[in-house]
């Protein structure tokens, strides 16, 4: 499993391991069942705290895409197809946001931005 950490995110570490989890769930290249390395050898790996390793985990198992058992470790938990949608949207909701935040700045009126969302979608 291939986590990039990058220190000039404005996302905290715990919240890169998150969205970069969710996102190899959510492609398919982690499948429901599949182990996660436990949180103490991903944080040897990644040369991060446990704390902020076992934070990770505990964000992805509330918001349901892992499951952890004591003794066994942590693992893909079958995905619920709404639950992915959903998640899918509130992703679609922050690029659309940051594109929209852009616009703003650079003088693109929101009918403009609607035309080039338009444009790419054909």
């Amino acid at each position: 499993m291939d986590i990039i950490i990058s220190n000039s995110s404005n996302d905290p570490i715990y919240l890169q391991i998150v969205k970069q989890i969710k996102g190899m769930i959510m492609s398919g290249e982690l499948k429901a069942g599949d182990p996660l390395p436990s949180m103490r050898n991903m944080a040897l790996q990644m040369r991060i705290s446990l704390i902020t390793t076992k934070r990770a985990y505990e964000e992805l198992e509330r918001d349901g895409f892992i499951e952890s058992y004591t003794g066994k470790g942590s693992f893909v938990k079958a995905q619920n197809q709404e639950v992915m949608r959903e998640e899918s949207l509130k992703q679609i909701e922050q690029l659309l946001q940051e594109a929209l935040d852009k616009a703003k700045i650079s003088g693109v009126s929101p009918e403009e931005l609607i035309d080039i969302i338009k444009e790419l979608a054909d």
